[in-house]
């Protein structure tokens, strides 16, 4: 299946924006360990890695990830994108493996190699993104009674994640923190697209920041970055990097892709023979994450005990 050219330049920024993204996790990491020995830790609530150099360093490399990312989103859909932030997983997992010494069973490393197929395999199979004229077609769009209907429980789902999970078990169960993130960064490549197709569009002589709509998508979109920033770092800073990064590149991308086709019914212009290869990459990707995430204490098993205490100070044992 030929590509669009603008399919090719998203491609093109989210294949650099994953690599970008991928090696902030390792600096941020080793930023939020060098702030823990001196101040409260993240995970403990603490906001001393706002002091500390390395962190800031991570964080202006996701920051450059994310720009990449963002005008990815404005030439191709969500469903090309999204999926390729599999390459931060690798860059992440290996970088993890040789700096921070998170050892990588060699099952984590055919997990990495089956997000990869996966990813690829949905690539060669991505929509052709639709003509969009103006903003105010992505506002019509997200104030459908679908989408409405998604972003309700979206909201509701983090509400009761923030307030009565968090408290108890966001220090046992990374599954608490990182499903804030991706259930909020749903709606962040939501907006991320919306404000990105308002840019390309004002650059290219259509003025979109006259409208309303643009200051309300912007808005969004920087509310929920704060958030997931915030919560992201609390799950780095107790569980392990190569595990962490796998499982949210997951759960954001399934809720991504499902908010994509409500609000852009990205899948309309397509036959069953090329949704079912989308599926199948899909499907891929998530074995992939799962072999990761089953054989981190197989990977660990030789590390030593400062190394496992870092992974989950409160109950190493227990399950994530």
């Amino acid at each position: 299946m030929s590509m669009s050219s603008d399919n090719v330049k998203g491609l093109a920024l989210a294949l650099s924006s994953s690599i970008f993204i991928g090696s902030s996790f390792i600096v941020k990491k080793k930023g939020l360990k060098r702030a823990g020995a001196y101040g409260v830790r993240a995970g403990a609530g603490g906001f001393s890695y706002l002091y500390e150099p390395l962190w800031w360093v991570g964080m202006i490399t996701m920051i450059v990830g994310e720009i990449a990312n963002f005008a990815a989103y404005a030439f191709a859909p969500a469903i090309l994108v999204t999926p390729l932030g599999a390459l931060s997983i690798i860059v992440s997992a290996v970088l993890a493996h040789f700096i921070l010494k998170e050892q990588l069973h060699i099952f984590g490393v055919l997990g990495c190699v089956l997000c990869v197929v996966g990813s690829i395999s949905i690539v060669l199979h991505a929509p052709q993104e639709k003509s969009i004229e103006s903003v105010k077609q992505v506002w019509f769009l997200a104030t459908e009674p679908g989408f409405i209907v998604y972003t309700v429980i979206v909201l509701a789902l983090v509400l009761v994640l923030i307030f009565r999970f968090a408290p108890r078990y966001g220090d046992t169960h990374m599954m608490v923190y990182v499903g804030i993130c991706s259930l909020m960064g749903s709606l962040t490549v939501m907006s991320v697209k919306a404000v990105g197709i308002a840019l390309k569009l004002t650059f290219e002589g259509s003025n979109q920041f006259v409208y309303v709509h643009t200051w309300f998508f912007t808005v969004l979109v920087i509310a929920c970055c704060l958030m997931q920033m915030n919560y992201l770092n609390k799950a780095l800073d107790i569980f392990n990097t190569a595990v962490i990064s796998p499982v949210y590149y997951v759960m954001f991308t399934s809720l991504t892709i499902v908010a994509s086709m409500i609000m852009f019914k990205d899948w309309d212009s397509q036959n069953a023979s090329q949704i079912a290869t989308e599926l199948c990459g899909f499907v891929t990707i998530l074995s992939g994450t799962f072999l990761l995430h089953r054989t981190k204490d197989m990977g660990s098993a030789d590390s030593t005990p400062e190394q496992t205490i870092l992974t989950n100070p409160h109950s190493p044992s227990s399950p994530s």
